[in-house]
């Protein structure tokens, strides 16, 4: 099974430039989660924590 490589100038323009927005706040927002999950800790803010930190693992090795 041959995976296909990720190539950033094959999609439009503005979803690059959602992705560049979503790289640039991804940390901040795992940052401020993680802060609130540790005085907070709910069901919902410990899913959201996942959720945000796969999506900046996602971003940072280019999967998305």
């Amino acid at each position: 099974m041959s995976r296909k490589r990720y190539n950033p100038y094959t999609y439009p323009r503005w979803l690059r430039n959602v992705r560049s927005v979503c790289a640039q706040f991804a940390i901040p927002f795992c940052v401020f989660q993680g802060i609130r999950t540790i005085f907070f800790p709910t069901t919902f803010d410990v899913l959201l924590l996942a959720i945000l930190i796969l999506l900046s693992l996602a971003i940072h090795f280019e999967m998305i």
